[in-house]
């Protein structure tokens, strides 16, 4: 879905609550939630935050509780969406046992510090991407959910949208034959006006990987047999030391391929191929995306594949998570596709010599520096 808007597209923000409004007096699918339904709280109150809150409205849910660094916006927060509690600390929320899990919408960097906090607290804990900074602190995050014997689940839309899960489903069911290449480009315009924002600050962990990069990977590598464990790359960093623009190929043991552009200073459609023996599919839009395109080998038949509503992506994320809870092994095997992208995002990102301030020590093992401490 886009729309002109001074000329240049409206971001992903946007069209996700454009997608959100468009949904709003549709009655909400009945499929969506079938596990028990578990007591949420927030932690974070930007924009993916109010995402979830008015995603969970059109089911007839709401959030419980909400927590956030500065409290006079969680006090707002709750207002807007009817929500009863409001923690005066992130202590006050751990300790909350009428809270079964929390949904982490906080900037990614400083999401190991809540994630350690919830697991221990015995919460299950539904954490927005890029779910950590690096493989090392989400194979910490992992350990502690094992331990405290709770779910950890990765918010990338992509490993919760139905379209995917249809189509894995005929991919597994041996339809489209064998998998072999998946070509994927994400492309978007950040102005370097303001070098502070997110987008290009090495100190909030920016960087076309964790933001956008971590949608390329995930499409591939849920159509992959396993983890990718070759990977050539080139990369140009902004001034700021993030990543901004790169072009990379990986190759798994089973010889498939991925082939991968990303940038934050140069608009490219977020498009990607996923090519078998018998067909090849087309998905625009891929993060959220509802519909694919398949164009079969023989006689170039196109065919459209539907499946869930780009709508409620963010719904498929709390079900997935309940699902979990409740014992659906296939929805717990997901942070295993995170895991797998994790490790190729911090491989790629340490060959580039993009550290961040809380990776110094890595930085310094490796006989880099973070850009800025030299």
């Amino acid at each position: 879905m886009s729309v002109e808007v001074s000329a240049a597209s409206i971001d992903s923000a946007t069209a996700a609550r454009a997608a959100c409004a468009a949904a709003q007096d549709k009655p909400f699918p009945q499929d969506i939630f079938t596990a028990p339904q578990l007591r949420w709280a927030v932690v974070g109150c930007g924009a993916i935050a109010n995402q979830m809150a008015q995603t969970l409205a059109l089911a007839g849910r709401r959030i419980q509780g909400v927590a956030n660094r500065t409290h006079e916006k969680a006090v707002a927060f709750a207002e807007t969406y009817g929500i009863p509690r409001v923690y005066a600390s992130f202590d006050e929320l751990w300790a909350d046992t009428d809270i079964d899990a929390v949904y982490i919408a906080t900037p990614h960097n400083t999401h190991i510090t809540y994630l350690r906090a919830a697991l221990a607290a015995g919460k299950h804990v539904l954490c927005e991407k890029a779910i950590t900074l690096n493989a090392a602190e989400l194979a910490e995050a992992r350990a502690l959910a094992d331990a405290h014997g709770v779910v950890l689940m990765d918010a990338t839309t992509i490993l919760h949208m139905p379209l995917y899960h249809e189509l894995r489903r005929r991919m597994l069911a041996g339809a489209f034959g064998a998998f072999n290449l998946a070509q994927v480009n994400f492309g978007s315009y950040k102005e370097y006006g303001d070098l502070t924002n997110r987008f290009y600050s090495l100190q909030l962990a920016g960087g076309a990987m964790l933001d956008i990069g971590v949608y390329a990977l995930s499409i591939a590598r849920l159509f992959m047999a396993s983890k990718p464990d070759e990977v050539v790359s080139l990369a140009n960093r902004a001034v700021t030391g993030v990543d901004q623009t790169s072009g990379f190929v990986t190759r798994n043991a089973e010889g498939q391929i991925g082939v991968f552009s990303l940038s934050l200073h140069s608009k490219q459609p977020k498009r990607a191929v996923l090519s078998f023996d018998r067909c090849y599919i087309e998905v625009n839009e891929y993060p959220r995306a509802d519909t694919a395109t398949i164009v079969w080998t023989e006689g170039g038949r196109r065919e459209d594949v539907t499946a869930g509503e780009e709508a409620y992506a963010l719904a498929y994320e709390v079900a997935d998570l309940e699902a979990a809870v409740a014992g659906d092994a296939s929805k717990a095997w997901l942070l295993e596709y995170a895991a797998d992208v994790m490790d190729i995002m911090t491989r790629l990102r340490y060959d580039w010599g993009v550290y961040y301030p809380e990776e110094a020590e890595v930085a310094a093992a490796a006989g880099a520096t973070v850009a800025g401490t030299a």
